[in-house]
Order: structure tokens, then C-alpha cells, then sequence
């Protein structure tokens, strides 16, 4: 076998390989994946936490640890605590079956104290050895908490001076969480009234204990479970104020996995279409390379544990076109070569090497959006930011390394040798080189004047602009607020109403104002089994039980809830601001230094119109203004400045080359050869982008149809903007300011030591 065909038969083998390990693993990868709330069910809090003594300093992270050993006692797999600032702490917990129970476990102190009647202090915590609660029973098979004690002296003295104590009073009381102005006389008074009192037991003493003791009452088994658990979790002084939650139930989450799942699939497999369909040949070795890259992200989620969320799914399939874009990138640069009479060798070779700056400098932008989300976001942003970043190293790794080793495999093997209409080239579209002949194909787009369509989109992008500001000061003026804030952003309350079958929103409305809600709660519905209550309060955890009770009982499966306090809300759109402008600064440095200020600057402006654009239309069509946004934003952020810089990249190459007078002629006719050579790349690109969103879309899950939707504005604005408009205000920049012009470097003029004549001494 000649090395040719070695490379035929190695680069069929690297296939079969590939296919192989992805089929045989792909369950295994799938089973170990940590899906997010919305995926599987489940909730999330957000705590303010501060020290119940004035004064003190807060340690965060024994607060983690603490509100981690809490976790453990409801049994939730893989639960997820972050630690947000300096005082805040987040927790995940997919799959729990009682986010009830859950938040009240979480959310108490479990600072376990021994009091008498009169309330003093005998003793807290520490007299018991640590771990030393567990779950027992009586002789009459009652649940009881067994106490372990660490200090059976201490212990002694305390129930020692209990038992001398009157009868009637010589009573030990246990308490939970005491706070200033509890009393044990009050909660005396509450039992009589038949409610449930504060304090955890109160036993009779009536002689001297310096063993181990129990905490008896009317517990339950998970009851009495959970405070052991609790009283093992350790004292934690602190309050943890719930400032931030959302509930989401389990058919709610796997019917919204299942619907995005589908789409994105869909989507992805139509990608593949079009790839094999434009591309032929390197289109399937880019569709093999997608087949490589989902498995890719899909195994390096389930290996470091990252959790799924539906924006992860939305970013998953977002991906998908970036990755594509490195392709056709070099697919497009590998044609050029073709027009201009070069070998398929040769053409794939140039086409490689003259393709990687602009892929490696567009990713960068993206990964520098992508770490600036994930150190200073949180929630769902930083989610959606390991995403992008994977999904940057993907790429590089990849979709740039591997794709180019197999494409190489193909040319060395020589079964492409002039095989053209493999890469999507016509044998009549190239030169013959041997007979003087030039390039006289130059592409399927007409030439174009874009600096003059470049004005006219600018026109319209200024009206749609003009437009949002219009409509948003109107709605100011009338009250419904400049912009749809939804609670994420303004506070209050979203309550997600499932039901199997189709829920009659008047029903929804009827139970709401049986339950005295019969003002302040806005609805929506989404689809045919799902109602949206929305209200601006903040409701309090035993209004959600109400609630959530009365509907479970009609529909027979438990609302979701999302519950945000006004100061989440300041918090989110001070952090969205913060996150746009840091990434703006870092990716103008950045193209600064790779281009010059007048590249970075057009880019920037580019950046921000797509942004506004996206704001503009949902203050137009009124759209609610969530958290998702923020991961839209910054996904257009780093996506949109891709088509700018493949177009700048191109620009600054032609100048390189160019011999002449720069003057404004000479601009125009750069940028409009520029545009030229790479709209069938921008477009193409973009294609495949919107693509998997238009699917998201048309089938996706309507819980991210807000995420999905935005990001189908961006897309196109950011097309048209990065095609049209960046090169026509870099246009604008470069006649309006004079470069400065390149110093002629003076060359010493060298003393000769003899003449040189031809033919004797030359």
C-alpha cells in the first residue's frame, strides 16, 4: 500500500473511530449529565446573609459548608451552592421532591439552644458532640431525636439546677433559632390556642443528667430526621434572608427539556443539510466535525460536573453556527484559491493558513465576552458563559485542528486531485494559469456598492431606534413604564400554572380571586396547558403554599414559582450594564491591538446598535425584559463581532496591498472588494445560525422563547450591521481623520572602494 492510500485508508479509519466511541458512549455521557432546574424540576434560592450579631464578620464559606451538610439530609444528588459576593450564597437543587420543606431547612439558623421558663441561656450547641443527633424512637415506637453529650459535667450542673427548681417550673426547654423577644410564656399561651409553638421540646427534670439525652414531641419520622440533621449542620449564626427564589415542577422542566432537545436536534441536522449541500465534500468533513464537537461539550459537561439549563441547550445550538462559521471561514478562503487557478493542494494549504488569524482573532472576542460573564455574572449568565467558552475551545481545538488533519488526509491521499466540483467549484470558473489566464470569477454575488446601502440601513436602524425611544418615553409618560420590566428586574412575583390538559385561563382568574388575589396579577398563557399569574409583590412563602395548594388540588400538579425582591432586581440591571461595558473595553483593546482604534471603534458601535436593536424591538412589541436577556446580550456581544472582524480582517488585507493614492475613492472600492469576497461567508454563516433559533423558535420550549427570540433579532441586525453599516463608519472615520503617513526610512549612502564595472569586476 502506497502513502496515498494510507492516508485514504487512515483518514476512513479516524472516521470510523470517531462514530464508533460517539455511539458506544453517547447513553453513558447522557445518564451522567446534571440537569438545571428548568430541566428537571426543582428549585432555587438566593440568600442575603448577615450576622445576627451586629458587628460580626460573616465567614462565607463556613456558611456553604453549613447550608451544604442541610442538602445532604434532603438526599438531592449534585446539588449546586455558590457563593455570590461577599454576602450572598445561591442554591440549586434539581429533582427535589419538597422545595417547602427544602426552604425551611435551609433557611433556619439551627442554632440549637437549652433554655429554663424564664428564658435564660444554659447552654448552646456545643455541649453536644459533633454529629452526635440521630434519628430514634421511644418504646412506644414514636420518632424522638437522640442527643449524644460531649460535656456530660456541663450537662449535669444545667439539668441539676433545673430539677431543684419549683415544680411546674423545673422545666428544660430546647429552642431553634431563638430570637430576641421570643418567651416561652407566649408560646405557652399559643399551645392553648391550638397552635404549634416556636421551641423544639420542653421537658420535665427531675433529677440530675450528665448522660446522653433525647428531644421528644409530636415529630414526625422526617421531622425528626431533619432536626437532627439540622443540629448536626451545625450553629450557623447568621440570617439568611431569602431575597430571590424559583420553583420550578418536574413536568414542567422535562416537557421543556424535551421540546428544546427536539428543536435543537432538528435544527442541527438541518445545519448538516446545508453544509453538504454548499460545501459538498468539506461539508461533510465540517458535519463529521459537528458530530465531534456536541459530543465534545456533551462529555466535558458530564465530566466536570457542569449543570444543563435550557439557555445551555439555546447556547449549545448557538455554537453550532460559531463552530460552523470556523469552517466555512476556511472553506470560502479555499475556494478563492480555486477562482484564482490555484491546485487543490495548493488552494487548501493558502486557504488554511490564510483563514486561521481571522478564526483565531473572532473566537478570542468571543471567549473574552465569555470569561468576563462567567467572573462577574451569576445565575443563568454564568451558565450560558461555560457554555460560550467551551464552546470557544471546541472550536479551535476541533473544528480548526482536527477538520484541517482530515481535509489533509483527503488532498494527500490524491482522490481529490482535480476533483473541483467536490469543494462546489465549477471547472469554467477557473483560470488556466499555464496559458496566462487570470481570475475572472470572483463569486455568485453581483459587485455591490455597500457604502451606499450602508447609509440607507443605517437610515432604517436609526428609525427603529427612533422609534423604541418614542414608544418607551409614551409608555413613561402613561404609566405602563418605559420598558416591560418583567420581575427579574422590577420585583415581585411569576407563578408557572401547569396542567396535563388545556387550562381555561378564566378558571385560572376564578380560583385566584377566590383566594382574595382579585387585583394585581396579570396573566398570560403559553401554549395550551400553561398559564403565566404575574404580580409585583413579592408573595411571602405562606401565601405561595396557599396558592400552589389550591392548584394542585386543581390540576393535579404543582405551580412553579419565581419570587424576586426589588433588590435582585437593582442588582440585575446594575450587573447587565456592567458586564456590556466591560466586555465592550476588553474587546476594543483587544482589536486595537490586533487592528487599529478605527477597526476596534467601528466594532464597538456595532456591538452596541445590535444591542439597542434588540432593546428597541421588545419596548416596540412590548416583550418582557428578564434575566435571559442578559445572556442574549452578551451572546450577541461576542457573537456579532465575528461578521465585523472577517470583514475588517479582509479590509486590512487589501490596504496591505494596495499600491495606490488613499483618498475616498480608494476606500470605498477596498470596502466594497472586501465585502465582495466575504458576504457569501457572512451570509452563509449566519445561516446557520438563525437556522437552529428559527427551529428553537417554531417548536422549542416557550419557557425560553423570550432567550430565542431576542437572539433571532440580534442575529439579523448584527448581519446586516457587520456587512453594511461597520464598514461604512469605518469609512466615515478614515476620511474624516488623516492616518499618518509612514515615515521613509533613510538609507546612509556607503562609500564605494572601487567601481563596479560589468563584465570585469561585477
Amino acid at each position: 500500500m502506497n502513502t496515498k492510500n494510507k492516508k485514504l485508508t487512515l483518514f476512513f479509519v479516524i472516521v470510523a473511530i470517531i462514530f464508533t466511541v460517539v455511539f458506544s458512549t453517547y447513553k453513558n455521557i447522557s445518564n451522567n449529565l446534571s440537569l438545571g432546574i428548568d430541566l428537571k424540576g426543582g428549585f432555587e434560592i438566593l440568600y442575603e446573609v448577615t450576622p445576627l450579631n451586629e458587628g460580626n464578620n460573616v465567614d462565607m464559606s463556613a456558611v456553604a459548608n453549613s447550608v451544604r451538610k442541610r442538602v445532604d439530609i434532603l438526599g438531592v444528588s449534585e446539588p449546586q451552592i455558590i457563593i455570590e459576593g461577599d454576602n450572598r450564597v445561591r442554591v440549586q437543587l434539581a429533582g427535589v421532591s419538597d422545595p417547602d420543606s427544602a426552604r425551611s431547612l435551609l433557611g433556619s439558623t439551627s442554632n440549637l439552644t437549652f433554655r429554663d421558663i424564664n428564658d435564660e441561656l444554659l447552654s448552646d450547641a456545643s455541649i453536644i458532640s459533633e454529629g452526635g443527633a440521630s434519628l430514634s424512637y421511644d418504646n412506644n415506637g414514636s420518632p424522638i431525636v437522640s442527643l449524644k453529650i460531649k460535656d456530660g459535667t456541663k450537662f449535669g450542673e444545667i439539668t441539676e439546677k433545673i430539677s431543684k427548681m419549683p415544680s411546674g417550673q423545673n422545666i428544660l426547654i430546647i429552642w431553634l433559632d431563638f430570637e430576641e423577644g421570643d418567651s416561652y410564656q407566649e408560646e405557652m399561651s399559643k399551645i392553648a390556642l391550638g397552635q404549634e409553638p416556636k421551641y423544639v421540646s420542653a421537658a420535665t427534670v427531675n433529677f440530675k443528667i450528665d448522660g446522653d439525652a433525647i428531644i421528644s414531641g409530636s415529630f414526625t419520622e422526617t421531622e425528626a430526621r431533619n432536626l437532627a440533621g439540622l443540629i448536626n449542620s451545625g450553629s450557623l449564626p447568621v440570617k439568611m434572608t431569602e431575597i430571590s427564589s424559583n420553583v420550578v415542577s418536574a413536568n414542567y422542566g422535562v416537557d421543556a427539556l424535551n421540546k428544546t432537545a427536539i428543536a435543537g436536534l432538528i435544527g442541527i441536522l438541518l445545519v448538516f443539510l446545508f453544509m453538504i449541500v454548499i460545501y459538498k465534500l468539506p461539508g461533510v468533513v465540517a458535519s463529521i466535525m459537528l458530530v465531534v464537537y456536541i459530543y465534545a461539550i456533551f462529555f466535558t459537561y458530564s465530566s466536570i460536573g457542569a449543570v444543563f439549563t435550557l439557555p445551555g441547550i439555546a447556547a449549545l445550538v448557538l455554537g453550532v453556527g460559531m463552530t460552523v462559521d470556523a469552517n466555512i471561514i476556511t472553506f470560502e478562503r479555499i475556494k478563492d484559491e480555486l477562482y484564482r487557478g490555484r491546485g487543490i493542494k495548493l488552494a487548501v494549504k493558502e486557504g488554511q493558513n490564510m483563514s486561521f488569524s481571522t478564526i483565531f482573532d473572532a473566537q478570542f472576542t468571543t471567549l473574552l465576552a465569555g470569561l468576563i460573564m462567567y467572573v462577574f455574572g451569576n445565575g443563568a449568565v454564568k451558565g450560558f458563559a461555560t457554555m460560550l467558552m467551551i464552546t470557544v475551545i471546541a472550536t479551535l481545538v476541533i473544528n480548526v485542528a482536527v477538520s484541517r488533519f482530515l481535509m489533509n488526509l483527503l488532498v494527500d491521499s490524491g482522490v481529490l486531485d482535480n476533483k473541483y466540483k467536490w469543494f462546489g467549484v465549477k471547472e469554467n470558473q477557473i483560470p488556466d494559469i499555464s496559458k496566462g489566464e487570470e481570475q475572472f470569477y470572483f463569486g455568485p454575488v453581483k459587485k455591490l456598492d455597500y457604502i451606499s446601502i450602508g447609509k440607507k440601513t443605517f437610515i432604517i436602524s436609526i428609525a427603529i431606534l427612533s422609534l423604541g425611544v418614542i414608544l418607551a418615553l409614551f409608555n413613561g409618560i402613561s404609566n405602563k413604564g418605559p420598558v416591560n420590566l418583567g420581575i427579574d428586574f422590577s420585583s415581585g412575583t411569576k407563578l408557572t400554572i401547569s396542567s396535563t390538559e388545556v387550562i381555561d385561563l378564566n378558571n385560572v382568574e376564578d380560583i385566584m380571586n377566590d383566594l382574595g388575589y382579585d387585583s394585581g396579577f396579570s396573566y398570560q398563557t403559553s401554549g395550551n396547558n400553561t398559564v403565566y399569574a404575574v404580580t409585583k409583590e413579592p408573595l411571602s412563602t405562606e401565601e405561595l403554599t396557599v396558592i400552589k395548594s389550591a392548584f394542585s388540588s386543581e390540576y393535579g400538579i404543582e405551580p412553579g414559582d419565581n419570587v424576586v425582591t426589588p433588590t435582585v432586581g437593582r442588582d440585575l440591571i446594575k450587573n447587565a450594564v456592567y458586564l456590556s461595558v466591560l466586555a465592550w473595553i476588553a474587546m476594543m483593546i483587544y482589536i486595537t491591538i490586533r487592528f487599529k482604534w478605527d477597526y476596534a471603534l467601528s466594532c464597538i458601535i456595532a456591538l452596541i446598535h445590535d444591542v439597542f436593536i434588540v432593546l428597541a424591538i421588545f419596548v416596540i412589541f412590548r416583550l418582557e425584559v428578564n434575566i435571559e436577556l442578559i445572556s442574549v446580550i452578551l451572546a450577541i456581544i461576542g457573537y456579532s463581532i465575528n461578521n465585523s472582524i472577517v470583514v475588517f480582517d479582509r479590509i486590512r488585507e487589501l490596504l496591505k496591498s494596495y499600491r495606490g493614492n488613499l483618498n475616498p475613492k480608494a476606500y470605498k472600492q477596498i470596502i466594497n472588494d472586501a465585502n465582495d469576497n466575504t458576504i457569501v461567508r457572512s451570509v452563509n454563516s449566519s445561516i446557520t445560525t438563525i437556522i437552529p433559533v428559527i427551529i428553537l423558535l417554531a417548536i422549542g420550549s416557550k419557557a425560553i422563547f423570550t432567550f430565542t427570540f431576542a437572539m433571532f433579532i440580534g442575529l439579523i441586525a448584527g448581519t446586516y450591521f457587520s456587512i453594511f453599516i461597520a464598514p461604512y463608519i469605518w469609512y466615515i472615520i478614515r476620511i474624516k481623520t488623516k492616518p499618518k503617513s509612514k515615515s521613509k526610512k533613510k538609507y546612509k549612502k556607503e562609500k564605494l572602494d572601487e567601481y563596479t564595472i560589468k563584465g570585469i569586476n561585477a
